[in-house]
């Protein structure tokens, strides 16, 4: 019987084996044969068409290994991104570095970079000597580069060339710039940390009074001025301290001896910096607990505040965000364009980081409307931004779009696959759709963008994401004021959800105090926002009293910003303690201000002013003086109750015409004259709940009783 069944599983051994080599040998038929066959297997597989088709769907094989996207691991739990340190005032602190829940921050990230002295001199050893200030003399041009050896001993030179004029090398020496964005103003701020003096900028926004009150307060000698447009503006009133502008283009000779009338020699910069290589003053290096910079803020009422940072303030911000950047961090192999103004800490400490771990900053050629064209030629991979950029590129996109049905579904898929890997981890810019849609906008900010850092004021939603997808960058937004050099928070990559602005950065710790009168309560896990830290100011200039004011009697700055934690540990700023806002370009708004102005006007009985964060301008509704205007109407034959006259587009044009002279008058800047007004016929009173019983404004009520009102303006506007 066994060897029955041994023969049994014999045979079908036997059959399964001539099974599978029948199989092999109807399979060999068809497999692909060697050159000397081809003709036969392209007639098999469907001729030269079918080859080809076979050569697309390899090519498309190989390009999806090639570019398949990676996803990004979160460099700290997203659903936990900041950590609460034990104790009633609920402080919060990053989780980038171990110390900062003990009270301990981040001060430097090398032990030799103490001082942005340190800084640039790292940054010529990172980069081995590499192209470090990029500049072009025409929109044809192409960008030339100044080495940071190079750089290092014109910087030298001109110090030198300051001492030689009678400046002396210590920290209470103050140097003035007025300039755009260009290689001097960073050669004038390293010449000047060569000797330990103090730069001191000034900006257009400022105005003449202030330029001039600013001279005077620091006591300011020189100040290196652009070109003959500023110099004519600092001699319109030049404070006695002010002996010699320092000028980086040529100037007319009527602005020379216009200077020479008013007791103030102009020197040209190359001038100074041959005094100075002649003289080869010896260096001066500072400390890291010197002052570096005193920022003057243009931005509520009065006379501007001088916010005093030190070397270590600015070295400790920008190691904090270097920090944060994690796996993007920025690089020696990193190029920035500089646009953004000098003039402010955004800008300054975006550049001292490049210069910092060896990068190159190449300079915008002095027109925004032309940025693009610097971007296309100096092909960026880091950039700073500030909404108000964001917001044109993103209405430009919606323009395009608007027309074309196809567009518009192509825009709408592209997006859809752009999020939904943003969601993954995934951030890249070299997917279908980036080559099919967003192409134009990449290659507009010229095609490399790796990193974008956004900060001045808060982005929409809607934005924020639009250019996550387009760019195909890591897009961080950090929340900051110039009292903590700039940074506070910043998102952290990986965290693709908007409208906050991130966990604290490693320099500083973060609380919220009780704002009773406004009804919001740190339990509740809202209030004014407070920092500590190694990036908090050493106060206001000259201003002990404002200092005490702001910083408090703890030492913690406040901000008077109202924030709220979010349950992942991030911060949402919703509001401002103050009646002061901030437009999308970064400028500051008194709405009370400019209604004890517009109030003068005969036509106006009351009139609320009223801007947004998101916007670039200002509006407001008026309530019309009603004898006035009745009295205009009869005079024009205009007939009609206070209600149709307040719809009456000529009694509209009337009122605004008056207001915006009576600002002119004021000396209200552009950006604090209205656009555009609504006429409301019935005044603000108790009763209905708009005035106080001291007959206040009541802002947050008049912005929601208006809400329909001041989106119909703000939609007429775009």
């Amino acid at each position: 019987m066994q060897k029955k069944k041994r023969q049994i599983n014999n045979q079908q051994l036997q059959q399964q084996q001539q099974q599978q080599q029948n199989a092999k040998s109807k399979n060999k038929k068809y497999q692909r044969p060697r050159r000397r066959d081809m003709d036969q297997y392209l007639h098999y597989i469907g001729g030269p068409a079918g080859a080809l088709a076979l050569t697309g769907v390899a090519a498309a094989s190989a390009y999806y290994l090639v570019s398949r996207p990676t996803p990004e691991k979160p460099l700290v739990p997203l659903d936990d991104q900041s950590h609460l340190v034990p104790g009633p005032e609920l402080v919060r602190t990053s989780k980038f570095y171990k110390e900062a829940k003990e009270g301990k921050f981040v001060r430097h990230l090398f032990s030799d970079t103490k001082t942005l002295y340190d800084s640039f001199r790292r940054g010529a050893k990172e980069s081995n000597n590499g192209p470090c200030l990029g500049w072009r003399d025409g929109h044809t041009k192409p960008y030339q580069w100044l080495h940071y050896n190079e750089a290092l001993l014109r910087a030298k030179n001109f110090g030198s060339g300051l001492v030689a004029l009678g400046l002396e090398a210590n920290p209470h020496t103050f140097v003035g710039i007025y300039s755009q964005n260009c290689p001097e103003w960073v050669l004038t701020e390293q010449g000047a940390y060569c000797y330990s003096m103090v730069i001191v900028p000034l900006y257009d926004t400022l105005g003449p009074d202030a330029c001039s009150y600013i001279i005077k307060q620091a006591n300011i000698n020189i100040v290196v001025c652009e070109d003959d447009s500023k110099c004519n503006l600092l001699l319109d009133r030049p404070p006695k301290c002010l002996t010699r502008l320092i000028t980086m283009k040529e100037v007319r000779p009527a602005t020379n001896q216009r200077a020479k009338n008013r007791g103030i020699e102009i020197l040209k910069f190359e001038e100074v910096e041959r005094l100075g290589a002649a003289q080869d003053n010896k260096e001066v290096p500072p400390k890291a607990s010197d002052v570096c910079t005193i920022c003057y803020t243009s931005g509520t009422t009065g006379n501007p505040k001088g916010v005093m940072l030190s070397h270590e303030n600015v070295v400790a911000a920008v190691a904090s965000v270097i920090l944060q950047l994690g796996d993007h961090k920025i690089t020696s192999s990193d190029v920035m364009i500089s646009f953004l103004p000098l003039a402010h800490m955004l800008e300054r400490c975006c550049e001292i980081g490049i210069y910092t771990v060896g990068g190159s900053v190449g300079f915008f050629s002095g027109d925004v409307k032309r940025l693009s064209d610097d971007m296309k030629a100096l092909k960026p991979t880091v950039t700073p931004a500030v909404p108000r950029l964001l917001n044109r590129i993103f209405d430009k996109v919606q323009s395009d779009i608007s027309n074309s049905f196809i567009k518009r579904t192509l825009y709408n898929m592209a997006m859809s696959s752009k999020e939904n890997e943003i969601r993954r981890g995934i951030i890249r810019r070299n997917s279908l759709w980036d080559k099919l849609v967003f192409r134009k906008v990449q290659e507009g900010m010229g095609g490399r963008l790796r990193l974008m850092i956004v900060g001045s004021a808060p982005l929409a939603a809607n934005v924020l994401t639009f250019t996550r997808c387009a760019l195909g960058c890591l897009v961080v937004e950090g929340y900051g004021q110039t009292e903590c050099v700039a940074p506070v928070t910043l998102t952290v990559q990986g965290d693709y959800i908007p409208e906050h602005v991130g966990p604290p950065v490693a320099c500083c710790s973060v609380k919220l105090v009780d704002v009773p009168e406004m009804e919001y309560f740190a339990v509740a896990n809202q209030g004014e926002v407070c920092v500590k830290g190694t990036n908090v100011f050493q106060g206001y200039f000259m201003e002990p009293d404002k200092t005490k004011e702001t910083l408090g009697k703890d030492g913690w700055l406040h901000t008077g910003d109202i924030g709220m934690w979010l349950p992942n540990g991030t911060l949402k700023i919703v509001d401002r303690k103050k009646h002061i806002f901030k437009l999308s370009q970064g400028e500051y708004i008194v709405p009370e201000k400019i209604e004890n102005i517009y109030i003068r006007s005969q036509y106006v009985q009351q009139v609320f002013v009223h801007g947004e964060s998101l916007k670039s301008c200002i509006v407001a509704v008026i309530v019309p003086d009603v004898e006035v205007i009745k009295q205009w109407a009869t005079e024009n034959h205009i007939a009609g109750t206070l209600s149709v006259l307040c719809a009456h587009p000529e009694v509209k044009r009337l009122i605004m015409d008056d207001m915006i002279l009576w600002g002119k008058e004021a000396g209200l800047k552009s950006f604090e004259q209205v656009k555009d007004i609504y006429l409301h016929p019935d005044p603000f009173s108790v009763q209905n709940g708009l005035l106080t019983p001291t007959m206040k404004s009541k802002r947050p009520q008049l912005k929601k009783y208006f809400k329909p009102q001041i989106e119909d303006m703000y939609a007429k506007l775009i």
